[in-house]
């Protein structure tokens, strides 16, 4: 099998790297490949390395594991890149993100990856990324990149608006809710389905449903059926009151989830409790934090010596859809992905051309092509269109190094919409996240 070259950037995150992993090792059509693990925290990355280079060992697997710091190294006649970095603590910085605006007055509601708190998330994790993408492009030009840092739809429009012929796409897991519901509202499994779900990424809508075999339209049963089975299923993590609301008064379902989709809507705030939303936080973290411990348990085992008969990674796909995007794109199979973040080429003509969407494509040899959806619902587009605006000034903000648009970008942000409020905002942050945010002119 031909030598692919893959390369993680940020593998030594304890979440990122052995879940991509998992994918890559379960791969048939991968084996043979070498496998490069990039990390700037180098005490973390020799951790990943060590128990990845056991496993492809005691497994009996034929890759080739490599890893180093140095990005231009690692970048070096590769064929795919993944990237998934942070800056910083993430968790201490997301909870910046959220208690600050909301003690100026904000009604954001979580703070990740829209309102002022998805805003200064984008500003600390954006440049980093830049210098990644033109790395990319310099170095290996013809390799696929594919991004899985937040916030999504605005790292993506920053790659788009950095780089000058990068084939590149953005992945996002939310799309699962739904992927978990449909089968059994319909007693089908998944693969019979063909979604069109399209929007901006956490703020997405489904429009389309296909049965993949008949092609028999099932939009007119799922809006039958869909609220009577979701309300019996609600959770304040998932379908709760707000996407209930917005299917109501728009005519079509969000699969982003209560906490998600909130984070763009001036209501979000009216449908959503603010302890489940600090929860949310609270359930990330220690979701992140017990990871670490079991990677972190299974090294020290590894060091012991007794580690010899435990695998650390699942006999199972995660369910991420990066390696079998990479497998359609190596093999040339022709397959249908229902949520991939791509620029809008044409696709969604209501919504800006620069902009990123999220939404269906095909995936074959020669790459990703998405799929022609049209015109939006004029709510839907109406919707979609404001934070479409907030994330076209907050690239500007970024790209430019300009205090003046940063602070346009916040002032006209549903979860502000004041100008006094984003100055004491704006104030605040850049001097409490000066060591992660850039130098604002």
């Amino acid at each position: 099998m031909p030598n692919h070259r893959i390369v993680l950037i940020g593998a030594g995150s304890t979440s990122f790297g052995p879940s991509m992993l998992t994918d890559i090792f379960l791969s048939n059509i991968l084996q043979g490949s070498t496998i490069v693990l990039h990390d700037i925290d180098k005490k973390k990355l020799e951790i990943i390395y060590e128990l990845i280079v056991n496993e492809n060992e005691k497994l009996g697997k034929d890759f080739t594991i490599e890893h180093t710091t140095n990005r231009q190294k690692a970048l070096e006649n590769a064929n795919f890149v993944i990237n998934s970095i942070e800056v910083g603590d993430r968790m201490e910085l997301w909870r910046q993100d959220y208690e600050i605006p909301r003690k100026y007055g904000s009604t954001q509601i979580l703070g990740e990856c829209g309102g002022p708190g998805g805003t200064f998330h984008a500003f600390r994790i954006i440049p980093p990324i830049i210098e990644i993408v033109k790395d990319v492009e310099k170095i290996c030009p013809n390799a696929f990149f594919i991004n899985f840092s937040n916030p999504m739809s605005r790292v993506c429009l920053a790659i788009k608006r950095s780089t000058k012929s990068l084939e590149f796409i953005g992945l996002c897991h939310q799309i699962g809710y739904l992927n978990k519901n449909l089968p059994k509202m319909f007693n089908k499994k998944l693969e019979d389905f063909k979604i069109t779900a399209v929007g901006l990424n956490h703020f997405g809508f489904l429009i389309g449903l296909v049965d993949f075999k008949t092609g028999k339209n099932l939009m007119p049963e799922f809006n039958k059926k869909s609220l009577n089975y979701l309300n019996k299923v609600k959770n304040r993590f998932e379908y709760s009151e707000l996407t209930f609301e917005v299917y109501k008064k728009f005519g079509y379902f969000s699969y982003a989830c209560d906490n998600h989709l909130g984070e763009y809507l001036q209501f979000g705030e009216e449908f959503t409790k603010t302890q489940d939303m600090i929860d949310w936080i609270d359930h990330t973290d220690q979701g992140g934090k017990a990871i670490y411990d079991r990677i972190m348990r299974f090294h020290r085992r590894f060091k012991k010596g007794t580690f010899k008969r435990m695998r650390l990674l699942p006999q199972h796909s995660t369910g991420e859809r990066a390696i079998p995007i990479i497998e359609a794109i190596i093999t040339g199979k022709k397959s249908y992905e229902s949520s991939v973040n791509i620029p809008n080429d044409g696709f969604i003509d209501n919504l800006p051309q620069d902009l990123i969407i999220e939404g269906p494509v095909w995936v074959d040899g020669d790459g990703v092509h998405g799929i022609k959806i049209g015109n939006l619902p004029k709510g839907i587009a109406a919707l979609l269109r404001i934070e479409a605006c907030v994330q076209d000034l907050c690239i500007d903000a970024v790209i430019k190094r300009s205090c003046e648009i940063a602070l346009q970008c916040l002032t006209i942000d549903p979860n502000v919409g004041n100008a006094e409020m984003a100055e004491a905002i704006f104030n605040e942050m850049i001097e409490l996240q000066k060591d992660y945010l850039p130098k604002f002119k």
